[in-house]
């Protein structure tokens, strides 16, 4: 469909220039960008919580459930890696966040609250409504679930579970993450239904203090779930099983490193990248520099190199990397990694890499669960009192067992993204559908992006996808 297509929309007929599916931080800064542009639209935000801006990641309220990122890492604005530092220096002064000198570390390198980077987010978007209204712009937010999405040559038409439709020029899917552990699942194991929340302390705040707690999964929401049953006054064992076996590595603030990416631009392919950072990191801790300064310069690359690799590339990477490059890449804060390590010294909390099969009936009424050790053909059952599920995000949508990403996938709108991660887009976010037609009407950013360029899902990269496709869609003759 073309430009010439949209032009033909019957603007009478519209609720809104722009849909955007998802108020989380996706499309909070969507929207956002879009009121900084000159002209007038009208956009509508379909949010089922009643705040936008937070989402499923910045909605808890626990001040131990931090960024992963330091503040100069995590600004909303790209024009400005500054943004959250000056922030906060302004709402600490304020008196906000007291707790902050526990940290005991300058401004930009504080790991903030994400209830509290869920505010910032807020006032950004509360600000560029002012903005917006000065030329006529609006954004409203339409609290309801979506469920179902038709396009046609009039636009876009968007159902909401209480029955009410919405019509726009375009729609955007910033539907965000999935994850797991609240996730209904088309393959499920009742794992959901017999875990407890990782975020969900007042859930935890009931077990007994001596409660036995098994943990499936090794990463950052794993680290969570410890951060909350702390918090409720957890003083029992805890059992964390993962195939691998691998905890995020704590995140430290090395000295800037020369970019070797930017400087030999024919290192492509994934083993390429691989030897070149093994020779980098190595170079780095014969000065006396921490390793993590050279790989952290591959952050700006990790998309041009994700698009240049082959399905077979990738797939080596998912099967063989993935597991280290997570815990090195995406590391854990500070006070929290600090908690981790305590527990563990402790023999509170122990590792194992081993792969979960399933629930297992229980006559006591507490749990069990089946488990395959690494390097062993037997399965095992393992008992406990509780169970959590931290397995992280579900990146494949034909997966996920809610309503609007099936009719999304049944009505032939989306198609799932390179590997199954997400759904497959062009470069500019326009969708493509199960034709492999790009989309001149729905368009997506942030999560559901994952197989176009792996990392799709922090803060700096929203930022800029939102940046990108806020002026793509002011282009269109809406």
């Amino acid at each position: 469909m073309s430009q010439t297509d949209v032009a033909q929309a019957n603007p009478a007929t519209r609720d809104a220039e722009v849909l955007i599916v998802g108020g989380g931080l996706s499309g909070a800064l969507l929207a956002a960008q879009l009121l900084r542009l000159p002209g007038r639209r009208r956009i509508l935000v379909v949010e089922s919580r009643s705040e936008l801006g937070r989402g499923e990641a910045y909605s808890t309220v626990e001040l131990g459930h931090t960024l992963n990122g330091n503040a100069a890492r995590m600004s909303v604005d790209p024009d400005n890696p500054d943004d959250l530092t000056h922030w906060l220096t302004q709402h600490i002064a304020a008196g906000g966040w007291p707790e902050s000198d526990r940290q005991h570390l300058p401004v930009s390198q504080l790991f903030a609250p994400r209830g509290l980077f869920g505010v910032y987010v807020q006032q950004r978007l509360a600000e560029a409504r002012e903005q917006g209204r000065a030329r006529g712009s609006s954004v409203t937010h339409v609290q309801g679930e979506a469920v179902d999405l038709e396009i046609d040559r009039d636009g876009a038409r968007l159902s909401l579970a209480d029955g009410r439709q919405l019509r726009g020029a375009v729609a955007v899917l910033a539907t965000g993450m999935f994850p797991a552990a609240r996730t209904p699942q088309t393959r499920s194991s009742g794992l959901n239904a017999a875990a407890l929340d990782p975020w969900d302390v007042a859930a935890m705040a009931a077990l007994d203090p001596q409660a036995r707690v098994l943990i499936i999964g090794s990463g950052l929401t794993m680290v969570d779930a410890v951060v909350s049953l702390e918090q409720a006054g957890h003083r029992g064992p805890i059992e964390v099983f993962s195939r691998h076996g691998l905890l995020p590595h704590v995140r430290r603030q090395p000295p800037a490193w020369e970019d070797f990416l930017a400087a030999d631009l024919s290192i492509r392919r994934p083993r390429q990248l691989l030897r070149a950072l093994r020779q980098q990191c190595h170079a780095a801790q014969a000065q006396g520099i921490d390793w993590q300064a050279p790989l952290d310069t591959v952050r700006v690359h990790i998309g041009r190199l994700w698009s240049q690799a082959t399905d077979v590339q990738r797939r080596q990477f998912v099967r063989h990397v993935r597991p280290w490059w997570e815990s090195h890449h995406h590391r854990s804060p500070p006070l929290s990694a600090e908690l981790v390590a305590r527990l563990h010294g402790q023999g509170r909390l122990r590792i194992h890499a081993g792969s979960y099969q399933g629930l297992e009936p229980s006559e006591d009424g507490g749990l069990a669960i089946r488990l395959r050790y690494r390097g062993s053909q037997e399965s095992v059952r393992l008992a406990g009192d509780a169970l959590i599920n931290s397995s992280g995000i579900e990146y494949d949508w034909r997966r996920v067992a809610r309503p609007f990403p099936r009719q999304l996938l049944a009505r032939g709108l989306v198609t799932p993204g390179p590997l199954a991660l997400g759904i497959s887009a062009a470069a500019d976010g326009a969708v493509y559908d199960a034709r492999g037609q790009a989309s001149a009407r729905l368009f997506a950013l942030g999560p559901p992006l994952r197989g176009m360029w792996w990392e799709s899902t922090a803060v700096t990269d929203v930022a800029l996808q939102a940046k990108a496709l806020a002026a793509r869609l002011a282009a269109l003759p809406l």
